[in-house]
Formats: structure tokens, sequence, C-alpha cells
């Protein structure tokens, strides 16, 4: 079984009907063992309550949402022994340490993190952490 680290673009997925929902679920299909840093749930959260601030959800779904996610399977772990070197890849990959907490556990755990962000795979890839990230394939 591989490990992945899931971060919160594909996670919002389970949560919101958008381009790549079937994709995403698909990871929970127990295929893989999933795993995020403590941020995963707390940007989940924050992407629930724009959508209801854009009013493509209600307050009370965007609650629900928040509710609903420690059922899911992920397996959560600490961000600040990643801190140092989230930083560093920051720096390297010119990419906010929110995104780079995902690559540190990824490189930690010899897994691949997998991301619904074209921009930041590519980003990534450019500055030599390609073998640690994949895209989200969508159809």
């Amino acid at each position: 079984m591989s490990t992945l680290v899931v971060d919160a673009s594909v996670a919002a997925k389970w949560f919101l009907p958008e381009a790549g929902s079937r994709e995403a679920g698909a990871l929970l299909q127990g295929a893989h063992r999933l795993i995020a840093p403590d941020l995963l749930w707390i940007e989940v959260a924050a992407v629930a309550w724009k959508a209801a601030r854009r009013g493509g959800l209600s307050a009370d779904e965007a609650r629900q949402i928040a509710a609903d996610c420690a059922t899911f399977p992920v397996e959560i772990f600490e961000s600040l022994p990643l801190l140092p070197r989230a930083v560093a890849i920051a720096a390297a990959a010119d990419r906010t340490v929110y995104d780079c907490i995902y690559v540190a556990l990824a490189e930690r755990e010899k897994a691949k993190m997998i991301t619904a962000d074209a921009r930041l795979v590519n980003a990534l890839a450019s500055r030599g952490f390609g073998k640690r990230i994949r895209q989200l394939v969508t159809s």
C-alpha cells in the first residue's frame, strides 16, 4: 500500500462538488494510506467557509463539513516538527510555507504528495521536488 500526503485542494473535493471530486473520492477507497499535516482540516474548513461567504453553501453546511472532517481516513501529523524543512523548501521553490509543509511531510515519510494545484506541481517540479509531488488527474 503506497502512502499519499493529501493536500487541502484534494480533500476539499471530498466535500464540494467540483472538477476532480470523483477522482479525489477514489482515493478514499483504501488503496492508499492517506496522511496529512494538522493544517489540512483547517484549510478545508477555510475553503468551506469561503464557499459559504460566496453563497455556494450555507453557514450550517460549512459547519457540517468542519464537523465531518474527523470521519475521514486521513492520518494526521503535527506540523511543528516539519516547519524548518517546510521553510527551506518554500525558499528554494518560492512557494508558501502552507504548501511546503505537505512536501516536507512527504519527504519525511518517503511518500508522494497529491494535489489538484497544477501551478504548485509545476513550480515544485521545476525546483527539484518533482519526485515527491503528483497532480490529481481529472477527467
